[in-house]
């Protein structure tokens, strides 16, 4: 139960007001942007609330994400916590059309998607009614007041798993502390990715007794899936040419990796470099700066091949990441170049490659920091570096072999933290096999 004391605020009856309001027009733009990725209207519906499935008669464990890397994190931990809770189904909720396509390709046994309600009074109402979660855990980042409240008035025990906030959101929380402060004691579990996130969660006020660190869940996901047809295919396309990997780019990244590329092709003129867009309709416009970069490119999405004129493959498809990370143990993870915070490293390592990255990774600081320690990746900042990190590696195959091997063996360190974090949700949430 919150503690004494801890009561809503003026602030959370002002929210609470505000978001019946704007209901209608928050609906109006999430079912357009469902629409325009062809989900239907049904399936729209559940972002008001309304289910598109029945209830099934067990117990329900339910894991609310925010979209596609959250949501894949939890699978790994949702399969073996049905292999220890017998009883149990669950029920993911995410709120993007890519994270439910992606979901459905990988549902662990007993498990659901449906995308999640709006947090406004009426679709969290009609959801809580309809699916009865025997208990509920949250991920990362996603503290939706009305949701919290509702659900632990339903008397639905609730823990934020991996917990992850950002600079600014501890910041705006803290001026407002007994709101943060009633929200937090929602939770009967914060489990926190690293010490700093921990000692956040103190500061806005959360309960000593129910915070802890629990390490990074994406760090025990399973590995990517690799289709083994398109691999095959592009290994017999690529015969004996080395290959680099640039993978999750963003806006103004693109333009370094290629100029590391072009300055690659000086020593190494058969290199070819598979370059994933974190965001594939953004393949036009990736497509345009290979062009100006004048270099040769074939496209995923158009149904192109690699042939031995292909200087650039451009990736831009969702859900083949995976397949692309085999084909090479050289990997470049964007969002590291530009202030967005980094990227997951522990899938390319997972597939058996080395990494390099940017230096903004505070997403997975406390990853990145030991990782780059053991040999298993490298900093760069600059195309002059970035082609470097990747011509050492091609050119010595040593070195490159020695950080394959500590990548693999930092993930592998990292991987028995999973049933740990399992025991604790069981406790703290009143999950056993007897009744879940």
């Amino acid at each position: 139960m919150p503690r004494t004391g801890s009561a809503p605020t003026l602030l959370f009856h002002l929210y609470c007001l505000a978001t019946r309001l704007i209901a209608p027009l928050a609906y109006h733009s999430v079912s357009r942007k469902l629409a325009a990725h062809g989900i239907e209207e049904t399936r729209q519906r559940e972002r008001l609330g309304h289910a598109s499935l029945p209830r099934p008669n067990a117990p329900l464990i339910w894991f609310h994400a925010a979209s596609v890397g959250e949501s894949l994190s939890v699978l790994t931990l949702i399969t073996r916590m049905g292999a220890r809770l017998g009883r149990a189904e669950f029920l993911i909720t995410s709120g993007t059309a890519t994270s439910a396509n992606l979901i459905a390709k990988r549902l662990p046994p007993r498990t659901r998607h449906q995308f999640a309600p709006l947090d406004a009074p009426r679709p969290v109402g009609r959801f809580l009614r309809h699916w009865r979660p025997t208990a509920g855990v949250f991920v990362e980042s996603e503290l939706w007041p009305l949701m919290l409240v509702r659900g632990r008035a339903a008397g639905v025990p609730l823990a934020l798993l991996n917990a992850r906030l950002s600079e600014k959101s501890v910041r705006a929380w803290r001026k407002r502390p007994a709101t943060a402060r009633f929200v937090l004691d929602q939770f009967n579990l914060l489990l926190a990715q690293n010490r700093a996130t921990a000692d956040n969660l103190l500061a806005m006020g959360a309960d000593p007794s129910r915070v802890a660190v629990g390490g990074n869940l994406k760090s025990t996901s399973a590995p990517l899936p690799v289709d083994d047809d398109t691999l095959m295919q592009a290994r017999a396309n690529l015969g004996r040419r080395p290959v680099w990997i640039a993978s999750s780019t963003h806006v103004g990244e693109e333009a370094v990796v290629l100029a590391a590329h072009r300055a690659l092709l000086a020593d190494h003129p058969d290199l070819c470099l598979v370059l994933i867009p974190r965001h594939p309709d953004r393949g036009d416009e990736v497509a345009a700066l290979i062009t100006g970069a004048g270099l040769t490119q074939a496209r995923r999405s158009t149904g192109g091949q690699i042939d031995e004129q292909t200087q650039v493959y451009l990736a831009d498809t969702l859900g083949e990441t995976g397949t692309w990370y085999a084909l090479s143990p050289i990997v470049f993870l964007g969002g590291s170049l530009k202030p967005i915070g980094g990227h997951n490293p522990f899938e390319p390592a997972q597939a058996g490659a080395a990494v390099i990255t940017g230096p903004h990774v505070s997403n997975f600081a406390e990853t990145y920091q030991p990782l780059i320690a053991t040999g298993g990746a490298i900093e760069v900042s600059v195309a002059p570096a970035l082609a470097g990190a990747v011509a050492l590696w091609l050119e010595q195959p040593d070195q490159l072999q020695a950080a394959t091997q500590a990548a693999g063996a930092f993930v592998e360190g990292q991987q028995s933290a999973l049933d740990g974090i399992i025991d604790r949700l069981c406790a703290d949430l009143g999950l056993e096999d007897g009744n879940a």
